[in-house]
């Protein structure tokens, strides 16, 4: 028989972003219900490094990823197709970690504090001031506020018919873990014709393979199998790697519609978070990141907003503005390095100006990550 419960905030989806602004908000005393489609842990089609700018923001929820295994990663370095190298430090370093792993922690640490239902949400009305929301087990509740934090795409988005939604994407991603011999302090990104894959170690010592490539380039070919032998392995780097490297999945992980396009961050009352509100390209190597970031921006504007006593509205005006300023820049630069990357005449061009200016490399990681979050 169906239930109904009231909750003060109802948060749709348990990744990065909804799992963090609900440990967050809980921590705090307000009563927090989040609904994840999947059982935990799971894997994602996911990089999986993440800049340290969230390292203190995390340790103040009780949450240390370095201390549960993570990597900790200092230096970057990137190829073009044909495998010419540029390497740097990070400028505020970083850490590598599965969303396996990292997932789990966060939601083992939420359930000491809130509720948690596995289900996929059907529904999501807002009328007179309050909530109802509908999963497909037939579960009914109402909330005060609703997050949506479920990713990159949801029958949610196509029932709002959000912009994006109606907009095709060119874009598929393709993840799995290997077993391979790679430093530890290295996240890599290696291009290659139609898309760039990204490398870096995780909490087991298995790397992470993460590459995203269009359509367009993948169509031509018979598999990922056959696609990344006659595609990715033009690279003499991810020829190496592919080469040599054991694949410790079953099968990589895809995922398709994956899109760039610009998002609201709140749709129908609904405060979007993490990559719901906007993706940046998994070249800048710093999704995960802002995905916990806005899961920061929301939770303190509400907290305080519980404490002055604002509106609806002034909540929603104060994140999206806070957002924009956070992150608007962040994407606008990811999307120009992805325009430059897909074109080899130009990624030559940028590659000698950074070989003869290697401070040019450095500002352009800045340009894609905040500062350290307290």
């Amino acid at each position: 028989m169906a239930k109904c419960k009231h909750v003060e905030v109802l948060i749709v989806g348990g990744g990065l972003a909804g799992l963090t602004a609900g440990i967050h908000l809980s921590q705090h005393g307000f009563e927090v219900l989040l609904i994840e489609k999947y059982a935990y842990p799971h894997h994602k089609v996911c990089g999986e490094y993440v800049s340290n700018e969230v390292l203190p923001y995390l340790n103040g929820l009780g949450v240390d990823p370095i201390k549960e295994g993570a990597k900790n990663i200092s230096l970057f370095e990137i190829s073009n197709t044909k495998g010419e190298l540029l390497s740097t430090k990070l400028p505020l370093g970083g850490f590598g970690i599965s969303r396996y792993h990292l997932d789990n922690i966060l939601y083992q640490k939420l359930l000491e504090t809130a509720a948690v239902e596995i289900a996929t949400v059907s529904g999501v009305c807002f009328l007179n001031e309050i909530f109802e929301v509908q999963t497909q087990h037939g579960n009914e509740y109402t909330a005060d506020f609703v997050l949506g934090a479920y990713g990159k795409r949801s029958n949610l988005d196509i029932q709002w018919k959000r912009d994006f939604v109606q907009k095709p994407s060119q874009w598929l991603g393709v993840k799995a873990h290997y077993d391979f011999n790679m430093p530890e302090d290295i996240v890599a990104l290696h291009n290659f014709n139609g898309g760039y894959c990204g490398l870096s170690q995780t909490e087991t010592g298995a790397v992470n393979a993460c590459y995203l490539t269009t359509y367009a380039a993948f169509k031509k070919h018979k598999n990922i199998e056959v696609f990344q032998k006659e595609v990715l392995c033009e690279n003499p780097h991810l020829k190496h790697f592919f080469n040599n490297a054991n694949l410790l999945f079953d099968a990589p992980l895809t995922i398709s519609q994956v899109s760039f396009s610009k998002k609201e961050t709140v749709m129908n009352h609904v405060i979007m978070l993490g990559d719901t509100a906007g993706l940046i390209h998994p070249l800048c190597g710093n999704g995960m990141a802002m995905a916990i970031h806005s899961a920061k921006l929301f939770s303190e504007i509400f907290i305080t907003s519980k404490k002055t006593g604002q509106s609806r509205q002034a909540i929603e005006a104060r994140y999206t503005s806070n957002w924009q300023a956070s992150f608007s820049g962040r994407l606008q630069t990811g999307t120009l390095i992805q325009k430059m990357l897909l074109k080899p005449m130009a990624t030559q061009v940028g590659f000698s100006i950074a070989k003869i200016i290697p401070g040019i490399l450095p500002r352009l990681i800045k340009q894609t990550h905040g500062t350290l979050l307290v």
